[in-house]
């Protein structure tokens, strides 16, 4: 009975409900394409840095990440081919490349730079390096024996462009210099600009030669799905037991990421409250309206029987009803809403620190509909309760002149 009374009552007053609903409808709607606008900023950062830097895990010797970037060949990995296949035989890893770390002078015969280098294996890195952009020329290939692929900031600093000849030297493990000439193939962008700055890649075998040893510094392991980073880093200490190496996942790798998701999260978690407050005032003044209106109807209810706390539940239940019908409504607008943001797409600037724009989508996620959904509800239930309170505790005879 009270349920249909309550139905009834938000069909007779179609305007005010036309409010109400369009204040919960938009409100939900904004919680979603925002949630999914940040899940996909997190999503696409981590793919940045997962397919141009670190892979999903790594695999080095102990203290490599601490003090291998100075001596990186006191850190080599023996038997790196073993210890290759030896992952790979994990379900959930599609790839696993060697690389070789280096620091040295780049030197274009009028200038040097001092550079970070990696020696890598060029078809493998291809397939992995899935976001690293090449604005000139073109990728590494294991045909390019004498190949060397650089960063934006090394062309700028040097002004080397694809087809010039360059001279990399370096220092081997016995404290010798070593050199050799490279060909540039191309000049690469990554996500960061300070990588960029600094940073070349030569075939795995030529930086092995110059280095005067036939290891590697790290085993990248990329996977099937990033989702299953957990899953994978659960596994690796069965899959390199007896080995001495130790293994990191791609966030702990990058601090970055990290912080701005904590940044985000911050951010999105303020909107969200913002969201909440909008929603509660809007109702609340919609509700307000209504109850005084309704004065003389609450009164005659009173009137005839009815104790102040039934015209209270109807209200409640006129409230849990707009609620319902408003976050359902505002849920299917936003994914939908998201679904046609996402054909198009949103050009996006380069993120802080960083070379290449992107293109931004609204992420349809469940957790993110749900809370919308919920923050919809319990926002309009939240808005009418002291109103409702208010209208159960006035006066039956002062209620009552309003129907005069």
């Amino acid at each position: 009975m009270m349920l249909s009374l309550a139905a009834r009552n938000v069909l007779r007053h179609r305007t005010r409900t036309a409010i109400t609903l369009a204040a919960i409808v938009i409100g939900v709607v904004g919680l979603i394409l925002t949630g999914g606008f940040v899940q996909d900023l997190f999503i696409q950062l981590g793919e940045a840095i997962i397919h141009s830097q670190t892979g999903h895990v790594q695999v080095y010797r102990k203290d490599f990440l601490g003090k291998g970037s100075r001596q990186p060949e006191h850190y080599l990995i023996e038997g790196a081919d073993k210890v290759a296949q030896r992952l790979a035989t994990l379900p959930e890893v599609s790839q696993v490349t060697a690389r070789l770390n280096f620091t040295g002078l780049l030197n274009n015969g009028k200038r040097d730079l001092a550079i970070v280098g990696e020696g890598v294996e060029p078809d493998k890195e291809a397939a992995i390096g899935t976001y690293l952009t090449i604005s000139q020329g073109r990728q590494l290939t294991s045909k390019d024996v004498n190949g060397i692929l650089i960063g934006q900031g090394v062309a700028h600093s040097l002004a080397l462009a694809p087809g010039d000849t360059v001279m990399l030297l370096l220092n081997t493990a016995d404290g010798a210099l070593n050199n050799q000439e490279f060909v540039v193939t191309g000049v690469f962008q990554s996500f960061s600009k300070d990588f960029d700055a600094r940073a070349v890649r030569i075939p795995l075998a030529a930086a092995q030669e110059l280095l005067a040893n036939s290891g590697a510094n790290l085993m990248v392991m990329m996977l099937k799905r990033t989702d299953d980073t957990e899953s994978v880093l659960g596994k690796m200490p069965s899959a390199l037991q007896g080995s001495g190496l130790e293994y990191t996942g791609w966030r702990q790798l990058s601090d970055f990421y990290d912080k701005s998701v904590n940044m985000y999260d911050s951010q999105f978690g303020v909107l969200r409250w913002i969201i909440l407050i909008m929603v509660c005032l809007s109702v609340a003044n919609s509700v307000n309206m209504s109850t005084y209106e309704r004065l003389g109807e609450f009164g005659t209810m009173r009137a005839v029987g009815n104790k102040g706390s039934t015209v209270m539940k109807l209200l409640l239940t006129e409230s849990v009803l707009l609620g319902l019908a408003g976050a359902t409504l505002g849920c299917i607008l936003g994914v939908v809403a998201a679904k046609v943001i996402s054909a198009i797409g949103i050009p996006m600037p380069p993120p802080p620190n960083a070379n290449v724009g992107y293109t931004a989508f609204i992420r349809i996620v469940p957790s993110t509909i749900g809370t919308a959904f919920l923050v919809g509800l319990f926002a309009t239930i939240l808005a009418s309760i002291i109103p409702a309170y208010r209208v159960s505790r006035t006066d039956v005879v002062e209620a009552l002149r309003k129907n005069i």
